[in-house]
């Protein structure tokens, strides 16, 4: 009986462990699981048009993406779950309020309760626009535009075309942005 209950406990622990490594951005080799991770990585993008959506918004309509069209848009994958999504929060803001005229973010909240995604969004003072996307829809969205971490910002130019995607909190990012507007 004893070794039955240790056999358990270590399975137990072997699943708490694995969640752990997950929730903190180190991505066992064949997890099918999404992480938050610091460390960036940016994507060169071919030419693609952002695949459309619509999901809901803080007032409870809907929001579809190419309705956007005609600006930049970032789109900032987030969750409220995801200290890098927060910590990052700051420098979003300073470059929104620099850039809104030239660009929208359009945050879309994964992997939170809208209870949870409405507390965050108040919480931090997020002022761009906010979707949710529900749990059932986030596997099909996030292969669409190869969210592997969060956060995960998908830089989309005014015709609706995806010109970079950077996982991961990156200075790269706020660079690029600079570098695109300054022209």
């Amino acid at each position: 009986m004893k070794t039955m209950k240790k056999f358990f406990l270590t399975i137990v622990l072997f699943l708490m462990a694995m969640s752990l490594m997950a929730a903190c951005g180190n991505k066992p080799k064949n997890a099918e699981t999404i992480t938050e991770t610091a460390e960036g990585q940016v994507t060169e993008a071919n030419d693609d048009l952002a695949p459309d959506f619509e999901l809901p918004t803080m007032q409870g309509s809907t929001l579809k993406l190419s309705s956007l069209r005609g600006k930049y848009v970032i789109i900032d994958f987030w969750g409220s779950w995801c200290i890098w999504c927060i910590r990052g929060f700051p420098k979003m803001k300073a470059t929104y309020t620099k850039y809104k005229d030239k660009m929208e973010i359009l945050g879309v909240d994964c992997n939170d309760t809208e209870i949870k995604w409405k507390t965050a969004v108040d919480e931090y003072a997020l002022p761009w626009l906010q979707v949710r996307c529900p749990n059932k829809d986030l596997p099909a969205l996030a292969a669409k535009y190869h969210v592997q971490g969060f956060p995960t910002k998908v830089i989309v130019d005014p015709k609706g075309k995806i010109i970079k995607i950077v996982s991961g909190e990156d200075p790269a990012f706020y660079t690029f942005l600079d570098e695109l507007f300054s022209k």
